[in-house]
């Protein structure tokens, strides 16, 4: 399948004036270009690589896929955890021009079937125990699938074949509406918002980022991949996030950037063998979610000896707005940021469409280089975008200095440890179930994770959080999806229309489970 931008900026002049935002490199001469890390560049559970070893393998992987008819706009598929190959092969795509999509490692079969048929890769790679792995004519990776060597070991590919307009990465997110989305974006948006993390961040060679986020994600993809690799800086990769794991990896790799919700903080704190000494090296921490209070940053920031501060974007905006480099740090605790470069947000009255005052609430519209180039399904970009004005959905006010601050959802997205859950797609599951006759899942408060799922139930037979997990293994749905908790109720409370009441269910959860 040959995917294509449904949407364009309405700035593109502007965007494309030399000198502008979007006068930068392809990802592929961006990261080829770089200053080299000092000492390893890419660092999983299994290998260490330099700089000259990832260039090796990104030249060799591109000649394979290019001997296996892999060419400029074609689609490649991965599922594989946080590790090397990930990195080598995102970035021999775009050596080649094609699309890199990665897959989330914890998607189920359902929907990895749903992705594969949008998407229509010309390869797919999988590690050998992933279910994208029993897709026909999957290629594992591994000793034991020969055409995983044969792509690897392709004829050195030097030359860049993309442009900054063509495609780059599609990722997948559930939005607020539980239809699954196809998220476009372009080597030029892409590379625009790289450089311009470097700066936020003050970012460059010397530093080391750990990423235990998916790089399906975008906050992996960016921060893991893409900032590391431009700016010189070590890639130290984690294929689960485990804080005892992490808080020596901090220690050994002598880590100074991560990004995260609030959950891997409090892990890192709360380790056994935390100690100031063991996370000394930490100088940036930039967290991301939902009810993140400046009690937890300043706490945080004490613990981990780093600046940390709060950020907010989404996977069709990555990182629209943070506290940058230089900045008042009190703002970093009390806000989510201001934006960067030519990005702009509007605060708009999700009713009429009308700009709403400094101070006040309403829907958070954005505008900027680092905008998406649309879905992969038209009605679903016109949907969400507006005269080139992406509308998030999220809720949030602007002071007077342009400063913004997020206040909640228009939607009932739960954000659980930076993964979106759609009560729509668990309910769907749950009421699937046979002993299940009605089923209305909301958010419940949680510190660690920002929010957990809870279910609330009307069904025949018992049903708790271990059996909520079984059932939704064997629909080949994520676990993180699953409910972990669980009340079940003779009948749900509903609206004069007959809606579920998921007002007093969110306030009951609380009442319950907080």
């Amino acid at each position: 399948m040959r995917l294509a931008p449904t949407h364009h900026a309405v700035l593109g002049d502007l965007y494309g004036r030399p000198g502008g935002p979007w006068d930068v490199p392809t990802l592929d001469a961006l990261l080829s270009d770089a200053p080299p890390a000092r000492g390893a560049a890419v660092v999983d559970a299994r290998e260490r690589l330099a700089p000259d070893e990832v260039a090796a393998r990104v030249d060799r992987l591109a000649g394979g896929l290019r001997r296996a008819g892999v060419g400029r706009g074609d689609v490649v598929a991965w599922q594989l955890p946080n590790c090397a190959d990930a990195v080598i092969l995102s970035r021999a795509c775009w050596r080649l021009g094609a699309v890199a999509a990665p897959l989330h490692h914890r998607a189920g079969g359902s929907e990895l079937d749903a992705m594969v048929e949008l998407l229509a890769p010309a390869v797919a790679v999988s590690a050998p125990d992933l279910p994208l792995a029993s897709m026909p004519g999957a290629v594992r990776t591994g000793h034991d699938d020969a055409r995983w060597d044969d792509l690897r070991s392709g004829p050195p590919c030097t030359e860049r074949a993309a442009t900054g307009e063509d495609l780059a990465l599609v990722q997948f997110t559930s939005g607020s509406t539980g239809v699954p989305k196809a998220v476009l974006q372009t080597h030029r948006a892409l590379a625009c918002k790289t450089v311009q993390m470097l700066a936020a961040h003050g970012l460059g060679p010397g530093d080391a980022a750990l990423m235990p986020a998916p790089l399906a994600h975008v906050s992996g993809m960016l921060n893991g991949i893409l900032v590391p690799g431009a700016g010189g800086m070590r890639s130290v990769l984690m294929e689960r996030w485990d804080p005892e794991r992490g808080l020596g990896l901090v220690e050994g790799e002598s880590v100074t950037f991560m990004v995260g919700p609030p959950a891997i903080f409090l892990g890192l704190l709360e380790a056994p063998g935390y100690s100031p000494a063991a996370v000394a090296s930490l100088r940036v921490v930039s967290s991301g979610a939902t009810g993140i209070t400046p009690e937890f940053v300043e706490s945080a920031g004490r613990g981990l000896g780093a600046f940390v501060k709060r950020s907010y974007g989404c996977t069709e905006a990555p990182t629209v707005t943070t506290c940058p480099e230089g900045e008042p740090r009190s703002r970093a605790a009390t806000t989510d940021g201001r934006p960067l470069g030519a990005t702009e947000v509007r605060i708009v009255d999700p009713d009429t469409g009308g700009e709403r005052r400094a101070g006040a609430e309403g829907e958070v519209w954005v505008r900027g280089p680092e905008l998406f180039a649309g879905y992969a399904v038209a009605d679903q970009t016109a949907a969400a975008v507006h005269d080139g004005w992406l509308r998030t959905g999220d809720l949030g006010r602007l002071d007077d200095d342009g400063w913004l601050t997020i206040v909640g959802r228009r939607k009932d997205l739960i954000i659980r440890g930076g993964e979106n859950v759609v009560p729509a797609e668990v309910e769907r599951v749950l009421e699937r179930h046979p002993a299940v006759r009605q089923a209305v899942v909301v958010g419940v408060p949680d510190r660690r994770l920002g929010e957990r799922v809870a279910a609330f139930v009307v069904a025949d037979a018992e049903l708790d959080a271990p059996a909520c997990r079984r059932w939704f293994t064997a629909q080949g749905v994520a676990g993180f999806k699953a409910p972990e908790r669980v009340a079940q109720v003779a009948e749900l409370p509903v609206l004069s229309l007959g809606k579920p009441d998921r007002a007093l269910l969110r306030q009951r959860a609380r009442e319950l489970f907080t």
